[in-house]
């Protein structure tokens, strides 16, 4: 799988193993983890694969149970997280949080970049967790910013290796 997303782009070149940052490598992990659940029923307020999710509960699950770090519940505290480094849309790296202005506010929506100008996200009633790209007409419009971890806070998060 890992390969498989490399030669895709998502994941940065293969490195030797005593090379890989750890950052970058919890980074991967959050996308692997996110792509587990591609196709879980969309659930407003929702937080768990069992019930389906909405987009924060998406990434907030994710993150939560990749690198223990919890997030706030919706998607506009999510953009506004202390210590998180604000990333344009050309500098978006995997592992980042992506956000979308999709009901006439700000940061209303987020999702996961996955590389490759992609990001997976709960997008709404009816829907399922999906693989989208950011230069898709309706996203591109809608784009909010990007939000990375602290490379200090992923490196500390109980489940960074």
């Amino acid at each position: 799988m890992l390969e498989l997303l490399r030669e895709r782009g998502v994941l940065d070149a293969p490195a030797a193993p005593e090379t890989v940052h750890p950052v970058r490598d919890a980074a991967g992990e959050l996308v692997l983890a996110a792509l587990n659940f591609l196709d879980i029923q969309y659930h407003y307020g929702g937080n768990s694969a069992a019930e389906g999710f909405d987009c924060s509960g998406f990434t907030r699950h994710v993150f939560q149970t990749v690198l223990g770090l919890t997030l706030p519940r919706r998607s506009d505290e999510q953009a506004r997280q202390p210590g998180w480094d604000a990333v344009p849309r050309e500098a978006l790296q995997p592992g980042d949080l992506v956000f979308f202005n999709t009901m006439r506010r700000a940061f209303s929506h987020v999702g996961i970049y996955v590389g490759d100008g992609r990001f997976i996200h709960a997008p709404r009633s009816g829907a399922q967790v999906r693989i989208e790209h950011l230069g898709a007409r309706y996203w591109a419009r809608r784009f909010d910013g990007g939000r990375r971890v602290g490379a200090g806070e992923m490196a500390a998060a109980p489940g960074a290796r």
